[in-house]
């Protein structure tokens, strides 16, 4: 293996400004789940600072960095094609590239043996280092910081919104994961669960609302196991206080969360979102398996009936109406043809509104590597994934058939991508919504009636404006 000169791995300490005479541009591209596109406004903030500007041109760019999801394989293939794609503009300029977050984490100095063209190498807990970083490699260094922290949450940080509409924003409230499902590497990645304190993400959302901004997502690898303790003052806030925290901001501030974990979202958490009409009522919950022996074997904590009786418990407290969505994995190892359709009749069971479904992809220092033998061929996984995607289709195209002739309360969010004369929303239960745009505005609330639909969205035409941005 060639040596490289690498910059030593060390917590980050004091940022260095890097001295140019004017701003430098800085591309970044974010990949993977909303916690990374969340990052990448976090990092703008804190090379913003150090002297760089945004650029939405890779071409324009003085650095680049790409923010790297590790979950399945399929990712971080994605990342190396893309690497591949900017060697002609690294020949050509004195340009630095790196890689940021969960691919990063996994592969540490590794990657920077196997792709010549990236410089430096981040991990999720180590972006307040970039800055020095950067100048290590000016130096002629090749630089990585892949330290994971037990209390790193960046709250001090207002992330500069990189695709902002103006009217979204996600907002982190805690960090890493400490369950330990076989299959995934995420614990791995993003270290152990920390909160973050509630009165900074308040102060966030707030400043949100100031701004004009009229939803905010509530983000977190497990929300519903964020906890918060100041032993200073005795305090406490659980994911459902801090839930009502938001919601009591503004009335007209809607507020979402994700991702809930199954065993740990309570009737706590459901009654809170029952009674503040600005909580969106969706939730998403994977359920990965339907058989109960997978889900053992993915050290999920629960079993079929486990979850079909927390779906029930959803439906009782928050209402029928509430939209539910999943993660389905399938070909996880040693999973017959009979505990696959399990995963069907549990489908058929719930009924999600939608689903994120993939066959199972062997991520390398898991559990399930360690100890399961990856059994099913690509072919069959294939197969079983595409029975899933089509009962999933069939069951979306039903719950939206339910909505036709109904009137959905919808945050105008911007434009349709096929036409600029549509404008798109969601409504509650997270159903993008297209219709006319008419004299609407972005920001603003509209009451939309449903006259026609397709399995992923809901068509309609605006009955009433029910609130403006600047009402």
């Amino acid at each position: 293996m060639t040596s490289i000169p690498i910059a030593e791995i060390k917590s980050p300490l004091t940022v260095v400004p890097i001295p140019h005479s004017k701003k430098r541009k800085l591309y970044i591209e974010s990949y993977g789940c909303q916690m990374n596109f969340s990052d990448s406004e976090i990092v703008m903030s804190i090379l913003q600072k150090a002297g760089f500007e945004h650029t939405h041109q890779s071409t324009e760019a003085d650095v680049i960095l790409l923010n790297t999801c590790a979950i399945r394989a399929k990712a971080e293939e994605t990342i190396r094609t893309r690497l591949k794609q900017f060697r002609s503009i690294k020949k050509n300029k004195g340009l630095m590239i790196g890689i940021l977050g969960c691919m990063a984490e996994r592969l540490k100095a590794k990657l920077l043996e196997e792709e010549k063209i990236v410089d430096l190498v981040v991990g999720p807990d180590a972006y307040r280092d970039l800055p020095n970083l950067l100048a290590q490699v000016e130096d002629g260094q090749k630089a990585i910081n892949t330290f994971l922290s037990r209390e790193e949450t960046y709250a001090d940080i207002n992330p500069v919104r990189l695709q902002s509409n103006g009217v979204t924003a996600f907002i982190s409230i805690m960090r890493g994961c400490d369950n330990m499902c076989s299959f995934c590497v995420v614990p791995f990645t993003r270290g152990r669960e920390r909160s973050r304190d509630p009165k900074t993400i308040i102060q966030e959302a707030t400043d949100l609302f100031q701004k004009g901004y009229r939803e905010v997502t509530l983000l977190g690898q497990n929300v519903d196991s964020y906890q918060w303790k100041d032993q200073k003052i005795h305090t406490h806030c659980n994911f459902s206080q801090l839930l009502a925290k938001v919601a009591d901001i503004h009335p007209l501030l809607r507020v979402r969360f994700s991702t809930s974990h199954p065993k740990d979202i309570t009737d706590e958490v459901l009654y809170t979102m029952k009674k503040y009409d600005n909580i969106c009522k969706y939730i998403h919950l994977p359920v990965q398996s339907g058989n109960s022996r997978i889900l053992q074997l993915m050290n999920r904590t629960y079993d079929r009936a486990w979850y079909l009786s927390k779906i029930d418990r959803i439906r009782q407290i928050v209402g029928n109406h509430c939209g539910i969505s999943s993660d389905m994995i399938t070909g996880f190892c040693s999973e017959t043809e009979k505990e696959h359709e399990d995963t069907l009749s549990l489908m058929e069971k719930v009924k999600y509104d939608f689903a994120y479904m993939f066959f199972y992809s062997e991520r390398p220092g898991t559990l399930a590597a360690r100890k399961y033998k990856d059994d099913i061929s690509l072919e069959e996984k294939k197969k079983r994934l595409a029975a899933i995607i089509d009962l999933q289709r069939k069951h979306s195209l039903l719950s939206n058939q339910k909505d036709i002739g109904k009137i959905h309360r919808v945050l105008i969010e911007g434009y349709s991508k096929k036409s600029k004369n549509d404008l798109f929303g969601r409504n509650d239960a997270n159903k993008v919504i297209l219709f006319d745009k008419g004299n609407h505005a972005m920001g603003d609330y509209v009451d939309v009636k449903v006259h026609k639909c397709t399995s992923a969205t809901l068509f309609g035409c605006v009955v009433h404006t029910a609130i403006t941005k600047t009402s």
